[in-house]
């Protein structure tokens, strides 16, 4: 990762987005993810975006991506559903009969920054494998695999 220039700025930041198909339909499957990456791309060029990462599963979508600092997060979850979803309806008419409202993604997102100092490599590798099938987690204690699953520290600490 490097500085992104602009005529005014200077920025390195990056962005996990996530959010759902109306309705939690299980939609994003054969061409369609392929058709959004493209979309994505088309968006990038439009924006001045980079979607460095896009991974699908059934029903949900995580970007990994760096806009400049002229958007807001709001603003670019907006442009990117509002213009997937129009491309999606025109390319694939049968998706409307899924769907009623005309709506592809639902109204909410969960929005995160993402260091490369921290956890980077972490979220990249979480949203290329979205849609995998994962294994169940073993923790090393002593030596030997366990199935333990640590609990959560409470808020605060």
């Amino acid at each position: 990762m490097t500085l992104t220039r602009t005529f005014h700025n200077v920025y390195d930041s990056h962005y996990h987005i996530v959010f759902p198909v109306k309705y939690r339909k299980s939609l994003l499957t054969d061409e369609i993810p392929l058709a959004i990456t493209q979309i994505a791309q088309e968006i990038g060029e439009r924006y001045d975006m980079e979607f460095e990462k896009i991974g699908c599963d059934l029903n949900h979508i995580h970007i990994l991506m760096s806009f400049p600092p002229k958007y807001g997060g709001s603003d670019v979850v907006r442009i990117f559903k509002s213009i997937t979803a129009k491309q999606l309806f025109l390319r694939f008419p049968a998706l409307k009969k899924e769907l009623w409202g005309g709506e592809f993604w639902t109204d909410g997102f969960y929005l995160a920054t993402v260091s490369e100092r921290g956890n980077w490599k972490v979220v990249e590798k979480y949203v290329a494998n979205q849609g995998k099938t994962w294994g169940q987690l073993r923790l090393l204690t002593d030596g030997h695999a366990s199935t333990h699953t640590p609990t959560a520290l409470p808020r605060g600490s």
